[in-house]
């Protein structure tokens, strides 16, 4: 079991969990995630750790099929800039690159989930390892992470 699946069981909401062979040499881990499970690309999300000029982190919640816009999320938050968090800052969050989830965290950050979560009955996010998906309703995951809906992906 990993820190967000137990969370998801704590909080008795509705989930399902995927497991597939990770390739080593994968690219992209969401598109990894998406083509072994047969899974549209707008349909599972990565999981993005930024931060801001002070080293406060944050979370985004983006579509594999799209790219974070850097500004919107920055606007969503009421901030003026944010960055890609680095590798020493990742590992914070208790999880590793490729298979961050946005749930059980060692500590809760700000999450912003892009707002085409709720075109989808459910999504799927990184269940806190590499090769491993969580499925659940994005109304679930803001419940688990606090989040807010925005529009923060760019084409």
């Amino acid at each position: 079991m990993t820190p967000a699946i137990n969370q998801a069981k704590q909080a008795k909401i509705q989930f399902q969990v995927h497991e597939y062979q990770h390739d080593p040499k994968a690219a992209s881990y969401g598109e990894e995630a998406a083509d072994k499970l047969g899974l549209a690309t707008k349909q599972v999300f990565k999981t993005l750790v930024l931060s801001d000029e002070h080293k406060q982190m944050y979370v985004a919640v983006v579509p594999v099929a799209y790219q974070l816009n850097l500004k919107s999320f920055a606007k969503a938050l009421g901030i003026k800039k944010v960055n890609m968090a680095d590798k020493a800052q990742v590992s914070k969050t208790g999880y590793v690159l490729g298979g961050v989830s946005p749930i059980g965290q060692k500590r809760l950050l700000p999450t912003i989930i892009d707002s085409s979560a709720l075109n989808f009955n459910t999504i799927f996010v990184s269940a806190g390892r590499r090769g491993l998906e969580i499925e659940l309703a994005a109304a679930d995951l803001q419940q688990l992470t606090r989040a807010q809906f925005s529009v923060i992906n760019q084409s």
